[in-house]
């Protein structure tokens, strides 16, 4: 992929948002298979996507100039918090699996808009507030914490990490949305994975250690999550989400746990029935969200 490949921002934010989100949907499988620890995947997975994006981001700026310090600012902040998410994210997937950990991350449907709200964005409705207890019940059950679990694992440990997760990953959305790509498309990504793979590097090496994997099969999954999940998913994502309201591009990215869970299946996980319960609830729920959100 070179800069003139990369996808124009020219091209329908849905369309744009729909393709990363497709994108992103396959990162827990692959963090999966790759049998790395968590704080391993985390960093790996930003540092192998750097040898990608710097040289893109180099021939950026020497078409279009250095972005505003404010908005680089903005961008090493929400890597931040996606080296948060990451590291998080991929603990749960340890104690949950695949399919339910990407689930849990939906939360951030709910925490993505509060955000907006508190940042000048619409006012949350009567019924948005009341969908929240709904989707924080799915999550107990889709996590395992209520009505059991499949064996292995801690589903305490792995609802409390995709929480987490999902919370750090609003958060970076909305740094990302706020901030804009102004006229860049390449640059906040691989600022922000510069400062997700310091944060992961740091937070993840105190949590489980930073283990380099001495299995080609193990770089290959990582090489393909950080191809994958991370350049070509963020690119997507970040040029499309400053074209959206809150509630259209949270909608759009519920593709990711749903495609994710048949993920999770094809990789041989098989979540209880009442998991799978959970999984309905909390996606019915964010339906509900964003359909909301749309409205309003």
């Amino acid at each position: 992929m070179t800069a003139t490949t990369v996808p124009a921002t020219g091209a329908h934010p849905v369309l744009l948002a729909v393709t990363g989100a497709a994108a992103t949907s396959a990162s827990a499988a692959l963090i999966k298979l790759s049998g790395a620890n968590p704080g391993t995947a985390a960093f790996l997975r930003c540092a192998l996507a750097l040898t990608v994006l710097v040289p893109l981001a180099v021939a950026e700026h020497r078409r279009r100039g250095p972005r505003r310090a404010r908005v680089v600012a903005a961008d090493l902040a929400a890597g931040v918090l996606l080296g948060v998410d990451f590291v998080f994210f991929s603990v749960s997937i340890a104690e949950v699996g695949a399919s339910i950990a990407t689930v849990l991350i939906s939360v951030q449907v709910i925490v993505f808009p509060l955000l907006a709200w508190r940042g000048g964005g619409p006012r949350p409705t009567t019924g948005f507030l009341f969908t929240i207890p709904v989707m924080l019940t799915g999550v107990a059950i889709a996590g395992g914490a209520l009505g059991g679990s499949a064996p292995g694992g801690d589903p305490v440990t792995g609802i409390a990490a995709g929480t987490a997760a999902g919370v750090a990953y609003a958060g970076y959305l909305h740094l990302t949305r706020r901030s804009g790509a102004a006229g860049h498309t390449i640059a906040p990504v691989a600022i922000s994975t510069t400062a997700a793979a310091a944060t992961a590097g740091i937070f993840g090496g105190l949590l489980t250690g930073i283990h380099l994997p001495d299995d080609p099969a193990a770089w290959a999954w990582l090489a393909t999550l950080a191809l994958i999940g991370q350049v070509l998913a963020w690119i997507l994502v970040t040029a499309a989400l400053p074209r959206l309201t809150p509630g259209v591009g949270a909608s759009l990215m519920l593709l990711q746990p749903v495609l994710a869970f048949g993920f999770g299946l094809a990789i041989g996980e098989r979540p209880t029935l009442v998991q799978v319960g959970g999984c309905v609830l909390v996606i019915a729920a964010v339906s509900v969200v964003t359909r909301t959100r749309r409205r309003s």
